[in-house]
């Protein structure tokens, strides 16, 4: 996968960075230096084009995934990850999943496919990834959900769906709204910074 890796120090976590449909590998980086500064910071290149614009996995419309291209790029992306660990040197049982729509996504079925195989995530404007009768065990692990009352692409009801879903299968979620739509805003990054440096120092 087309990517970019930026080594941070060694005590701090790897971010692995999720842009959203249209992105790049290069799109949260500065995100990722906002919310730790020492850590190291792996941008991902979704490898999919919609129209030209790069996502992490296939629709059929606005709003509905192909589940069966989602799993298999969920699975494409977590060996990625590890094998980047491997190349890179950096503790895979230390990683952070930072994503931001699309890329929040497919980071939300890396959670509910391989459990609490991460230190934690920070969804920015996320939808439901999945349903399924059961999901792996999150654990304690820590996940930072930040959304928008008027976002038109993920709806509060959807949002709520999926705080239930990983609060069901052990996880700790912080959540952040604000009153605009899609779009992020300095106050959900500041406010992820927060919820991180409470989280992880």
């Amino acid at each position: 996968m087309k990517h970019i890796f930026k080594q941070g120090l060694e005590q701090h976590p790897t971010l692995v960075l999720l842009h959203g449909t249209g992105g790049n590998e290069h799109d949260l980086l500065s995100i990722g230096e906002i919310i730790d500064p020492n850590a190291s910071l792996l941008g991902i290149k979704g490898n999919i084009l919609e129209n030209g614009m790069p996502r992490f996995f296939k629709r059929l419309a606005e709003g509905l995934f192909d589940e069966e291209d989602l799993r298999f790029r969920t699975e494409e992306l977590h060996d990625f990850i590890e094998e980047a660990a491997q190349t890179y040197g950096f503790d895979k049982n230390n990683v952070l999943l930072l994503g931001y729509s699309n890329g929040a996504n497919i980071a939300g079925s890396l959670l509910l496919t391989y459990g609490n195989i991460y230190q934690g995530a920070a969804l920015l404007h996320p939808m439901v990834p999945m349903r399924q009768a059961s999901y792996p065990s999150l654990n304690q692990t820590p996940i930072f959900i930040s959304a928008g009352r008027n976002d038109p692409i993920c709806a509060m009801p959807e949002t709520d769906e999926l705080i239930e879903i990983l609060e069901e299968a052990g996880s700790t979620v912080s959540s952040f709204w604000h009153d605009f739509g899609h779009r992020l805003t300095a106050e959900e990054v500041a406010a992820t910074k927060q919820w991180y440096q409470q989280t992880f120092n």
